[in-house]
């Protein structure tokens, strides 16, 4: 066998998922021909799959050196690069390697998601469209476009990406999990829809898997220490370890063992603290679902519990695996999993009112006493406003503000805004996101507020700002506009710690219910709208009162950490204790 048909029968496994056969075939190549150029690339691109991100990058240099024309390398080279967040060099890899090689659809695909990563998303649609145009059948670049379209809350669009990478996979499960999270950014969210489409996904990717479903033998004793498990891609600087953290850090270790398991290619310093947090830490990066199944009945987890759901990077074919007796969904993903392998949802009796929602699931609905969310703030979030009151007296104006992510924008929602800006004359308006960067997402915005009377200079559109100026950029603003129909969760419990009320308009669905939830937590219920009308009146009587709002600026701080949203310890035990009422359930059942 001459050493190239060594490394075809290396990639061959590579292909079939064969890994540690593949890499002992690319080794020995190696080891009779350092120099082999293509052995190198290739071990540099599994390495890259495994997220050893540093060993890959020293793989695929060694291989540029050795044939610099090779637009594979530079592609790869551009993975490895994109998968340690270098996404500038990445960028410039990704066109190398398309300069090398102009029909190269792969390498069009990422630099359009390096683009995107970076807030460049009219060259990321782009180079999505141009990676369509030359492999039409390319599924993942379907689905990518999908994502972009997503981000620039062209919803419509975004879903037709995601069927069309389907019609090309129709075993896409994150391309159709991707159109359940976009259905909740739709101005006409429908939770029977999304229970129904829920549903069918659970039909076509999961049910399959039901006959790796093994018995479960653990030990039935209802009092025991149970070991708990949480599985996230999110383990990492990310909204959702704002929430994650306080509880992981209050857990009683006497009375469970805590377990993660992460889907993180790159740790970072959060990484480091939720992981001090447990008394076991699995990465499941690279391993398949099967494999991370039997990873967590070796542990023998007794409840397994879902961070993601539908969001990107999840995990949820593994919980189809049903590696753990009991299995719950929480946080990350604001509705049904429709997942039958998934038992329980946790939520709040304000975010999901009893006899209210929970027809739309197909979890049971597990409320805790107080609240879902217990939200850390960042260590180095500055103080709420030095030396002043608030805007609105500094600059002779009020300021409505929105942070949320902008496919949270829509134009129903510009246009609610609109008429908040017109109840209240002199206003303005503050909006915030990192596409809001892009000329064609400005014109977008201030087409739809001047077609509703709103003069160019009331409205201001921030881009991209350094995460240490984020929480800074409230110090301008007076009052905070929820977005509806998708609530925001994190950016209203940033608001409220740097001094800002939130008004959220109220709606029948756990999404666009977080808004009230937090807002009752933090004792503020009169800021919650039941209609459009009342979301005007709430937001322009606030602009209207500015003693009040700076009383809120001056006790919301300390409000919000006397509140349950800052109670650690107690939101652990309430955690806990619907654990050990599901696992008690459990025994009984058994």
């Amino acid at each position: 066998m001459t050493i190239d048909e060594a490394v075809q029968i290396a990639y061959q496994q590579h292909q079939a998922g064969r890994l540690a056969e593949a890499e002992r075939i690319y080794r020995q190549v190696l080891a009779q021909q350092p120099g082999h150029g293509g052995a190198l690339c290739l071990l540099g691109a599994l390495a890259s799959q495994t997220g050893h991100w540093d060993a890959a990058l020293d793989l695929i240099r060694r291989a540029v050196q050795i044939n610099p024309d090779r637009a594979e390398a530079h592609y790869q080279m551009g993975i490895a690069l994109q998968g340690m967040g270098r996404l500038d060099d990445a960028i410039a890899a990704y066109r190398l390697a398309i300069e090398l090689k102009p029909d190269f659809a792969q390498a069009h695909n990422n630099l359009g998601i390096a683009c995107k990563n970076l807030g460049q998303v009219d060259e990321a649609v782009a180079s999505l469209r141009q990676a369509t145009l030359l492999k039409p059948d390319l599924a993942e670049t379907h689905n990518n476009l999908g994502l972009v379209l997503h981000e620039l809350g062209r919803m419509d669009e975004a879903v037709a990406a995601y069927r069309q990478a389907i019609r090309f996979k129709p075993g896409y499960a994150a391309a159709h999990g991707a159109i359940l999270l976009a259905m909740h950014y739709q101005p006409t969210f429908d939770p029977r829809a999304l229970l129904i489409e829920s549903r069918q996904w659970n039909r076509q990717h999961a049910e399959p898997l039901q006959r790796f479903i093994q018995p479960h033998s653990n030990d039935r004793n209802p009092d025991r220490r149970l070991r708990i498990g949480y599985v996230s891609p999110d383990f990492c600087e990310h909204a959702v370890s704002r929430f994650t953290l306080p509880l992981l850090a209050a857990h009683d270790h006497g009375a469970f063992e805590i377990f993660g398991y992460a889907q993180v290619p790159v740790p970072d310093g959060v990484t480091a603290k939720l992981k001090a947090c447990c008394d076991s830490w699995r990465s499941i990066v690279g391993v398949g679902d099967e494999g991370a199944a039997n990873m967590i009945r070796q542990d023998r987890i007794d409840i397994l519990i879902d961070l993601a759901g539908h969001t990107s990077d999840n995990r949820l074919l593994v919980f189809a695996h049903k590696p753990a007796p009991v299995q719950a969904t929480w946080l990350g993903y604001p509705g049904t999993t429709g997942l039958s392998a998934m038992d329980y949802r946790f939520t709040d009796a304000n975010a999901d009112p009893p006899g209210v929602t929970d027809e739309f699931c197909s979890e049971r609905l597990i409320r805790l006493p107080r609240t879902n969310w217990c939200f850390e703030p960042p260590d180095d979030a500055p103080s709420v406003n030095p030396g002043a009151p608030g805007p609105a007296i500094a600059q002779q104006r009020v300021t409505f503000g929105c942070f949320n992510n902008f496919a949270k924008m829509n134009e129903p929602a510009l246009k609610l805004w609109a008429r908040i800006l017109q109840a209240a004359p002199g206003s303005k308006l503050l909006l915030k996101a990192k596409v809001l960067g892009c000329a064609s997402v400005q014109q977008r915005v201030r087409k739809v507020m001047s077609e509703a009377g709103i003069e160019p200079e009331r409205v201001e559109l921030l881009g991209w700002v350094p995460s240490s100026d984020h929480l800074a950029q409230y110090h301008r603003v007076d009052v905070a506009l929820d977005t509806y129909p998708y609530n925001g969760t994190t950016t209203t419990c940033e608001a409220f710690w740097m001094g800002v009320p939130v008004v959220s308009l109220a709606g029948e669905s756990h999404v666009s219910r977080v808004g009230a939830s937090l807002l009752c937590n933090v004792g503020l219920p009169e800021l919650i709208a039941q209609t459009q009308e009342q979301y005007v009146r709430i937001a322009a009587d606030l602009a209207n009162d500015l003693p009040r709002l700076a009383e809120l600026r001056r006790t919301l701080r300390p409000r919000m950490q006397a509140s349950p949203l800052m109670d650690g310890p107690r939101f652990a035990r309430d955690v806990e204790n619907a654990c050990r009422q599901m696992w008690r359930d459990w025994c009984e059942r058994t």
